[in-house]
């Protein structure tokens, strides 16, 4: 058997970090975690990091802005996983800086996690923090660094909890709201799964250069099919209503910072399909369920029991 990568997760106590942490501790990577000393002192992030530690993590401590202490951590690993928030998505180019002044890495992989940055239709102001992302492709592609992109698709814990209703703590029982016809599909996987499928990527040669989609069969689904399973679950027929797609693109225009981005992602998600309006060429994109069969993953039908 091969050694295992040495994986280093900057943006590890952000919210999808946390759970590619634990996947990699679990697969047994020697898994480093960047952090700051603030994010040790502070009571929430804190106690993530003593559960990373607790778990077999290092934790590295280190800053995306000190140039010197991100080479230093880049150099004790084979594999940079970057899992930043939208704020510092640019300032990955300090990343890209660092590995190639490193000079040891096998592999980087930016923070994506959503759609396919390079096929989507996206509105504003969700397309400028898309074309972010993709610049940073560009520079890690220019860099010559080697990368995996992962194209996760929509954060189940971030739409099934509440099927999107405006306010709710709970799926709806008696009313629900529809953007757009509710026909367009959308992929919605469960965060340890993005974590698990994530961290099998990292020594698969067939995974390297491409971008890999988290597409499972089963978590396909359109917002009207989402509605009936639910409506299935609780044995009952909701009332339903429906926000035209130009009624939510002036929504958009009129909402404040940050909720004009996330109704756009959104309506890219939920009206467009963005996340499964294209095929999946295989010279370079492959689909994770099919690369690892052996993943035992939640389906959409699964997640909304815990609600049931």
């Amino acid at each position: 058997m091969a050694e295992k990568s040495k994986i280093l997760i900057i943006g590890g106590t952000g919210y999808i970090g946390k759970f590619i942490v634990a996947a990699s501790t679990k697969a047994g990577h020697p898994t480093f975690v960047l952090v700051r000393e603030s994010t040790v002192s502070d009571p929430v992030k804190g106690k993530l990091v003593e559960g990373f530690k607790n778990s077999g993590a290092t934790l590295v401590h280190g800053d995306l802005y000190d140039h010197e202490s991100l080479v230093k951590a880049i150099k004790q690993v084979d594999v940079v996983i970057s899992t930043v928030g939208n704020g510092q998505l640019n300032d990955q180019r300090k990343i890209i800086d660092a590995i190639k002044e490193a000079g040891n890495v096998k592999k980087f992989y930016p923070s994506e996690f959503g759609v396919d940055v390079d096929r989507q239709n996206a509105v504003e102001p969700a397309k400028s923090a898309f074309a972010g992302k993709s610049q940073i492709r560009r520079a890690t592609e220019a860099a010559g660094i080697p990368y995996t992109y992962i194209s996760s698709n929509a954060f189940a814990g971030y739409f099934l909890p509440t099927l999107l209703q405006p306010g709710a703590t709970a799926p709806p029982r008696d009313k629900v709201v529809i953007l757009g016809d509710g026909n367009a599909k959308a992929v919605f996987n469960e965060e340890h799964d993005i974590g698990t499928f994530t961290v099998k990527t990292v020594d698969d040669p067939r995974a390297l250069n491409k971008v890999v989609y988290i597409r499972p069969p089963k978590n396909s689904a359109s917002f009207n099919e989402l509605v009936a399973v639910w409506e299935k679950k609780i044995g009952k027929t909701l009332e339903k209503e429906y926000i035209p797609e130009e009624q939510l693109l002036k929504n958009i225009q009129e909402a404040p910072i940050p909720l004009n981005v996330i109704l756009s992602i959104n309506h890219a998600i939920l009206v467009n399909g963005d996340t499964t309006n294209f095929a999946i060429e295989p010279s370079f994109r492959v689909e994770a369920s099919e690369l690892y069969p052996d993943v035992k993953y939640t389906t959409v039908e699964e997640y909304l029991d815990r609600f049931v």
